[in-house]
């Protein structure tokens, strides 16, 4: 075993930097957002979704839990959740809306991911739309965003209909090839006053996607 000789100069270089105070870490800039998570809010921990989120474990045990987000946490850690699922759980979690992906599928290259959320009343499921990057749109979030409320047909919807607003889950309407190769998916939202009202119409919105699968933007379809 060979030892290793210091010199007095190396030594007394070891000891002044031992007692210098660490420097403060250097701030790191913020990394640009991206277009998925303005439109959705999801948050970029969540953007890697694939398959191997989805979890169909028991959270029977947590019904009675005061902290059913975190007793969800520990459930699915327990019951051999992947990472994927685990950041997926997380994120709704963060949102406020505790659940998990229950069930995924292919729709024409693009991956829908099936959410459940289980403490709910009402509207027990809802959905992601994954790029070929991982990146998820949940289609009942910002329904009525800045550019639907500027159409005519919003404007006009509201007028007779104040009171109504969207009511999720949002359900699947069809696919729609789009120019050079890409394709749309097609979601409609019933809308109403209240749960127990009748509908007053419903908002049909189109996510496009293009050749390779990536997500481009949505487009307001039907409002009536």
């Amino acid at each position: 075993m060979k030892t290793l000789h210091l010199t007095a100069p190396l030594l007394l270089a070891l000891g002044l930097a031992a007692c210098q105070k660490p420097h403060p870490a250097a701030e790191v800039p913020a990394a640009a957002k991206d277009v998925t998570t303005q439109t959705t809010g999801l948050s970029e921990e969540a953007a890697q979704i694939g398959p191997n989120a989805v979890w169909t474990g028991s959270i029977e045990s947590c019904r009675t839990d005061t902290a059913a987000d975190n007793c969800l946490l520990q459930v699915m850690r327990s019951g051999a959740a992947s990472p994927a699922a685990l950041t997926a759980a997380s994120t709704l979690s963060a949102q406020g809306k505790p659940g998990y992906v229950t069930a995924w599928q292919n729709v024409e290259g693009v991956g829908v991911a099936t959410l459940e959320f289980p403490f709910r009343a009402n509207t027990n499921e809802g959905t992601w739309l994954v790029d070929a990057n991982g990146h998820a749109v949940d289609v009942d979030e910002e329904v009525f965003d800045d550019s639907t409320r500027g159409s005519d047909a919003y404007k006009a919807f509201n007028a007779r209909h104040p009171d109504s607003g969207p009511f999720a889950p949002a359900l699947p309407a069809g696919t729609q090839a789009l120019p050079d190769g890409g394709v749309r998916l097609r979601y409609t939202t019933p809308l109403r006053s209240c749960h127990a009202c009748a509908d007053d119409g419903h908002v049909t919105l189109g996510y496009d996607f293009d050749a390779q699968r990536r997500f481009v933007g949505k487009q307001l379809l039907e409002l009536r």
